[in-house]
């Protein structure tokens, strides 16, 4: 199966018309999630899960957005020092990211990152960073090819900080 084209796909927040039974990522939980407990988090204002979709109501996709905090010593002591003397500075987890194990290898992964990343830099909410916990070396190397930067004492979890975001999007 070719990957879809760019305009085929859709990145919508999850809804009840959303198709999630056929879902398999290969990681039971993450599928487990998506099926039973995205859209209570939703409305329990846990996370906000976004859906990839293409031509119709099937997810090959979703990740998952929510507010987090970094403790100020957590983060390398290079960037702790040019930041306010907080104990935490507000970030935002991003959750979840998973991809239909049908459609891998037709860069899902990274469009949903950048979406991902393209609503934390233009929330209405402060945030300094991106965080993720990786969830297995595939997904730490994944996040680490991206720019994510590895906390110094817990080598899976990284961060992107909102600066480097913004020069990503950024329309020279």
């Amino acid at each position: 199966m070719a990957a879809a084209r760019l305009s085929d796909l859709r990145i919508e927040l999850l809804g009840p018309r959303h198709d999630r039974a056929a879902f398999s990522c290969g990681v039971d939980a993450l599928d487990r999630y998506l099926r039973t407990q995205a859209r209570q988090e939703l409305r329990k204002h846990i996370s906000t899960p976004f859906v990839l979709l293409l031509t119709d109501t099937r997810v090959v996709g979703f990740y998952t957005l929510s507010a987090a905090a970094i403790d100020l010593p957590e983060l390398p002591p290079e960037i702790a020092r040019r930041l306010p003397r907080y104990p935490r500075i507000p970030a935002t987890l991003l959750g979840r990211l998973a991809v239909d194990q049908r459609h891998r290898g037709r860069g899902y992964g990274r469009y949903l990152l950048a979406d991902a990343l393209h609503r934390c830099l233009h929330s209405e909410i402060a945030s300094y960073a991106v965080i993720v916990d990786a969830k297995d070396d595939d997904a730490r190397r994944f996040y680490a090819r991206e720019g994510f930067l590895p906390f110094p004492d817990q080598p899976s979890r990284l961060f992107l900080p909102m600066a480097v975001i913004a020069g990503l999007f950024r329309q020279d």
